[in-house]
């Protein structure tokens, strides 16, 4: 009897263990994009810069008169964007909806509701992409959608 409880045990800890690293992934993926928006409510355009790849690729789908549209913007825009003293914050709320990890590629679902200081602006869903690199998780992709209503 003892001996199954001490397998019982060893194969609990190793649960546990593998959830814990797990844990500890979804959290560090996590911790790139919540610096990402402490850096646009702060209008600091290097923390938000730090949390990108090179290359990394910017896009937001919008409706416009009842039409589908998909915008293409450049990182430096956003950048020079966030750095520029602004009056109001730029208060991008996000609720960690899906985080996927697999080796070096998380993908990441927020949905979002966007306050310039505070007034209410937009909503809509954040999908990110990133890759883990040698100094740690980097956005290489994002892809957002945004509207006025139908926003929880």
């Amino acid at each position: 009897m003892k001996g199954w409880l001490l397998i019982f045990l060893l194969l609990l800890g190793s649960v546990a263990s593998a959830q814990t690293k797990d844990l500890e992934k979804t959290e560090s993926v996590k911790k790139v994009i919540n610096e990402l928006f402490d850096g646009m409510r702060k209008g600091d355009s290097a923390m938000v810069s730090s949390t990108f790849s090179t290359g990394m690729i910017m896009q937001s789908i919008s409706n416009r008169n009842g039409e589908t549209t998909l915008k293409t913007d450049k990182p430096d825009g956003f950048l020079k964007a966030v750095g520029t003293p602004h009056s109001e914050v730029w208060d991008e709320r996000i609720k960690f909806d899906q985080v996927l990890i697999d080796d070096n590629l998380a993908s990441v679902w927020t949905s979002y509701q966007f306050y310039l200081g505070d007034k209410f602006s937009h909503c809509g869903v954040n999908s990110f992409q990133l890759v883990k690199q040698k100094s740690g998780w980097k956005i290489v992709y994002l892809i957002d959608t945004r509207r006025k209503d139908n926003c929880n």
